[in-house]
């Protein structure tokens, strides 16, 4: 039996273009990801309670996203095998910790959104 290819031991950063964590980043950087993620904080959601949590998302990139996640081991995908569907999506301890770290992204964009409007970057700019 062959070992196992020994774990990288380099460091990760997100920084170098040829570092695995770049994609990591490229995926929860994602704002329908930013905002899924979150909104499963509170335990696990059919498909509709998160299209209406989560304002604004289509079906289309509501699955597509939710695809990605799961295949990424941050959600988990719950078929309770009923005659009328019942799919439940829920975060894995995973996606639990990366929400609670969006969650105060979320709270500081809700913060200082008006900042950031271009109304006010013209006050402070000038431009």
């Amino acid at each position: 039996m062959e070992n196992p290819a020994p774990a990288s031991t380099a460091a990760a950063d997100v920084f170098n273009a040829a570092c695995p964590s770049r994609r990591v980043l490229e995926l929860i950087a994602n704002k329908w990801a930013l905002l899924i993620l979150p909104a499963l904080r509170d335990g696990p959601l059919r498909n509709h309670e998160l299209k209406r949590r989560v304002g604004g998302v289509s079906q289309k990139m509501l699955t597509q996203t939710l695809r990605e996640l799961e295949d990424n081991r941050l959600v988990q995908r719950h078929d309770h095998g009923t005659a009328a569907p019942h799919v439940e999506y829920q975060l894995t301890v995973l996606g639990r910790s990366l929400s609670e770290t969006l969650l105060a992204v979320d709270r500081w964009v809700e913060a200082h959104h008006e900042q950031l409007q271009p109304a006010a970057r013209r006050k402070w700019t000038g431009r």
